[in-house]
Formats: C-alpha cells, structure tokens, sequence
C-alpha cells in the first residue's frame, strides 16, 4: 500500500514504437460529428455541423439526403429546427425523431424563432424553402448551424455558394454541372461526373477540397424515408 494512492499496479514493460515505425500506424477515425457515409476507399464520412463557430452549409440536391442528415444530427443531440413551405413531407420525420422528444421543429418559411443555442444545446437549422430562399431571420451562429437545401441550381445559388463553408452536390443537369465547376472551382472530371451521380452520392467541396461520398440509409431510416432517392 501507498498513502493516498492505493494498491499498486502490476509491473509490465513499457509499449514502445521506434520513431521508424509511427508512419504506419493509423486510426480509422474521423472529426467529431455527423456520419454522412462513406467515401470512395469505404471510409466513413463525418460531418461536424455542431460547433462553437458559425457553420452554412448548401445543399444542391434532394429532400431525402437532407431528411437522413437532420435525422443522424439530432442522433448526436442536436435540435433541429427545419423552415419549410411543405411541412408535410416533414411531418413524419418529426414525429419519428427523438423518441418521443420534440427535438425536430417545423416552422413556416420566414417564422423560425430564436433557438437559443449553446454548447450543451447545439441547434441545426434546415432550410427548405424551394428555389428562392428568402433571407433567414435565424442565421448561422456559435453552435448553430443551417443547412440550406436547393433542389436545383438557382439564381440564389452563387450568394449561398460563395457564404457556406460547405457545398453539397448531387447529380444535376450538364448545363448545372458546368455552372457549379465554375463557381467552385472543380477540376474537369469532377464536373463531368456530376450529371451522372447515382442516387445517394454527393460531391462535398470547399475552396480548396472535395470529396464523393454515398450516403446509405439505414434500416430505421429506409423505413421512415424510403429508399435514397435524388428526385423527390
């Protein structure tokens, strides 16, 4: 016995790696956050949406992906507060999410109140309020992210491309694909990809950074939502 500190421990030699050899080792683990899916290697895909800074991200793509990523946020604890035109595709997921806890909130286009979000309580914001979305009322903010879904390109895409730090993609028209490539900078294969997506793939890019990624719904997801579907 030691006074103070208990029984002693067993005695066991020291694990040690030779400098040579740290290159090799490697953790199959991501950020903190959101699983997305899996990349082109079948690694796993995290989104962080909730953090102590400001966080927009754009979706150019379909309701289901942007149902499954609310879903697997609150998942993680966030509330979601989703500002919508169709609350009726929402609904469902609504009732479904969180156990019977009102962590999902649906509200008119132009009517979504302050969340009051904060460390213990972060908030993600869906926006889906069609081609045109107004302005939000409720922005982004410290542990408040939006997320906002355009199911086309439209002639608001370039203000919300060039203000999010995240752009989504999934598969659009040639004449979209090229318009995206040149506001984001895409490299030609990317581009050239872009119309022939499958359902459930998005192209994930920053200024400097993309990533293809598919996103499979699970069991409980499949059954709340459907199958993954780019057209709604």
């Amino acid at each position: 016995m030691r006074g103070g500190h208990g029984l002693l421990g067993p005695r066991r030699e020291r694990h040690v790696v030779p400098a040579a050899d740290l290159d090799a080792l490697a953790l199959p683990v991501g950020d903190d956050g959101v699983v997305i899916g899996v990349d082109a290697e079948g690694h796993q895909a995290v989104l962080g949406v909730n953090r102590p800074t400001p966080y927009e991200v754009t979706l150019i793509g379909g309701l289901w992906t942007a149902q499954v990523l609310a879903l697997r946020a609150a998942a993680t604890g966030a509330r979601i507060a989703v500002e919508t035109g169709r609350g009726q595709v929402w609904s469902g997921l609504a009732q479904a999410a969180g156990g019977g806890q009102p962590c999902v909130t649906l509200h008119d286009v132009g009517r979504v109140p302050p969340q009051g979000a904060s460390a213990g309580s972060p908030v993600l914001v869906v926006r889906d309020c069609g081609m045109r979305p107004p302005r939000g009322r409720v922005v982004a903010g410290p542990w408040q992210s939006v997320l906002t879904l355009l199911p086309y390109l439209s002639p608001a895409a370039p203000r919300l491309l060039r203000n999010s730090s995240l752009v989504g993609v999934q598969r659009v028209s040639p004449d979209e694909a090229q318009e995206i490539g040149r506001l984001m900078n895409l490299p030609g294969p990317a581009v050239d990809s872009l119309p022939t997506l499958g359902d459930g793939v998005t192209l994930w890019c920053t200024a400097r950074d993309r990533q293809f990624v598919m996103t499979q719904g699970t069991e409980a997801e499949t059954g709340l939502l459907g199958p993954s579907r780019r057209i709604d």
